[in-house]
């Protein structure tokens, strides 16, 4: 065995899956010369977008509060405060696409709240990662094979696979298109964009005595 003729191959797999998440961000903000006034109106803003998260019930499958920033408006001249600014934002992953463009339109509505998203993605243990390893290592063994017929052989034993590398990729924005008549609630219709994902492997197969005749 260990004189046996070796091949060395590479497999690789490539798919194109639903989306199995969504992310968009929402942030509040507030203004105000009074600090205090600032502080409150940010508060309450922050509020009604928990109530509408709230509101949306397991169609969020998670939310996490991010950057919380409180900051003074100076002259340009002086240090001399003549505003106050505050934000909030917060990060929301939807699994239920059905409910996502609603959800984001509500949250639009309200008042001095920006709406960021959504940005496409596979669960981190989605099957489509495990699929695609399992066909580049079937494309790798198809190929030695190949390559063992073609020097009248036959593949006879694994020597070695190695994990080149998984790969998806970036979350991508969704495209979206608005409709409705001006005396109907807005609707927001968003195309949830196919994933990529690509696995290679690298294997060593030993093959038995080529014909070389």
């Amino acid at each position: 065995m260990a004189d046996a003729p070796v091949v060395v191959v590479r497999g690789e797999a490539y798919r194109e899956v639903a989306p199995e998440l969504a992310r968009f961000t929402v942030t509040a903000s507030a203004r105000d010369r009074d600090r205090e006034t600032t502080l409150t109106r940010l508060a309450e803003r922050a509020a009604a977008v928990r109530v509408l998260l709230d509101a949306a019930g397991p169609a969020v499958e998670r939310r996490e509060t991010g950057q919380l920033r409180v900051w003074p408006e100076t002259k340009r001249s002086g240090e001399r405060v003549v505003a106050y600014h505050g934000s909030v934002t917060t990060a929301v992953t939807v699994a239920d696409f059905t409910a996502l463009g609603d959800l984001m339109l509500r949250l639009a509505e309200q008042d001095q709240v920006e709406v960021a998203g959504p940005a496409w993605a596979l669960r981190p243990d989605s099957t489509a990662y495990r699929e695609a390893r399992h066909a580049a290592i079937a494309d790798a063994l198809a190929r030695a094979r190949e390559y063992a017929e073609a020097l009248g052989a036959r593949v006879t034993a694994l020597v070695e696979l190695a994990d080149t590398g998984l790969a998806a990729a970036p979350p991508m924005l969704a495209r979206a298109a608005y409709a409705g008549a001006d005396d109907a609630p807005p609707e927001l219709e968003l195309d949830p964009q196919p994933q990529p994902v690509q696995a290679a492997v690298e294997a060593r197969f030993t093959i038995s005595e080529p014909v070389l005749g």
